[in-house]
């Protein structure tokens, strides 16, 4: 009788599944599931991408709830992220120019061009790991 009128059995598993479900909403708005704690209008919702990133990282998320983050293009590790799209518009960039020296002056690829010249200050003070030393290798950097 309690389930014919709705009633809620696992309050912690229907409130997971609500903010999911408000995740999906808002990838289908922006085309992306990295919501900012910044956000004002989904302060709720970045807070709780927030945590999923947390509870992940100290291994309390259960796989279902991972394999579910990950089937919408959640992302884990935003850092990575960033990184990874900058390389990718270098790749971009190199494949149209021909080389990987991106100015600074230039307007139109100004944030690669600043993306660029931290890659080589960090390499020079030998803070940039060796996976993205070798990512950089690979296309002529």
């Amino acid at each position: 009788q309690l389930n014919s009128i709705g009633f809620i059995w696992d309050t912690l598993e229907h409130a997971w599944n609500k903010q999911f479900y408000e995740l999906c909403a808002f990838r289908a708005r922006k085309g992306h599931c990295n919501v900012s704690t910044n956000d004002e209008r989904n302060k709720s919702l970045g807070n709780w991408v927030q945590q999923q990133r947390k509870l992940r990282k100290k291994n309390t998320l259960s796989s279902d709830r991972i394999q579910q983050l990950n089937s919408i293009g959640f992302i884990w590790d935003t850092l990575e992220h960033a990184w990874n799209k900058q390389f990718y518009e270098l790749c971009a960039f190199r494949a149209r120019k021909g080389h990987c020296n991106v100015s600074t002056n230039d307007e139109r690829n100004k944030s690669l061009g600043n993306w660029v010249q931290q890659q080589r200050k960090l390499r020079k003070k030998n803070t940039l790991s060796s996976d993205r030393i070798q990512q950089l290798n690979s296309i002529g950097f």
